[in-house]
């Protein structure tokens, strides 16, 4: 298992650029964090602080995915662990909370897939209807459980989790989900019914070649940069 200073050149770097990225997208304010898996037994979480905050020195921490939590590490990250633990193929976990996904489940609902970003959470990512703060194992189990292979859940009243198969993706979805929050609510405040994608055009829709994530983390990263040796194994 990595020591904490081996996490640094490979994640604590990245983390912060996905951090920061977050909030200039306004996806988070003083609450949210990122995790990357780092094998099968560990993982790393951006440190306790607001993400658009993070400074070099604010290095991840590393999370096993079995017993307690670090004292370090926010209660909520226990989310993450139970996802890891569940899902081996995701390798990165986004908590955030943006305002028009809030404004939607707070109605009860989910984006549904009306355009091209709704495509990859077809029909719709699944609603924890409960809108207490996740902090325990036995809550964080239900919240892992209802995601089952989902690459989102959200949770009413209080944003969502996104997972992904590398940091890019999972920051990715976090952009399209409350992107198709905000379809969703425009096409409810026309009172009308509205298109949804069907399943076909929903599966044809979310691709995942050409660059789609990388370019999209280019975007969300602008103006910042970062060496090509700190990207991890899982980038």
């Amino acid at each position: 298992m990595p020591e904490p200073e081996d996490l640094a050149p490979a994640y604590a770097i990245r983390l912060r650029l996905a951090g920061h990225a977050l909030a200039r997208a306004g996806l988070v304010h003083a609450y949210g964090h990122v995790s990357v898996r780092l094998d099968n037994e560990s993982f790393a979480v951006t440190a306790a602080k607001p993400l658009g905050l993070l400074a070099a020195g604010d290095e991840p921490v590393r999370v096993p995915l079995t017993g307690s939590l670090p004292a370090a590490v926010l209660p909520e990250v226990v989310m993450h662990q139970q996802v890891y633990r569940r899902r081996p193929d995701v390798e990165a976990v986004v908590r955030f909370q943006s305002p028009q996904l809030i404004t939607l489940s707070t109605l009860g609902r989910t984006p549904r897939a009306r355009h091209g970003f709704g495509a990859y959470f077809s029909p719709a990512p699944p609603l924890h209807d409960d809108p207490r703060l996740v902090r325990d194992v036995d809550r964080a189990g239900r919240v892992a459980d209802q995601l089952g292979a989902s690459r989102a859940i959200v949770l009413r009243a209080n944003g969502a989790l996104c997972v992904g198969r590398s940091l890019e993706e999972a920051l990715t979805l976090a952009w399209y989900l409350e992107d198709a929050a905000r379809v969703e609510l425009g096409v409810l405040a026309t009172g009308q019914t509205g298109l949804e994608l069907t399943d076909g055009e929903a599966r044809d829709r979310a691709i995942t070649t050409g660059g789609l994530y990388e370019r999209m983390w280019e975007w969300l990263t602008r103006g910042e940069s970062i060496d090509s040796s700190a990207r991890g194994p899982h980038s």
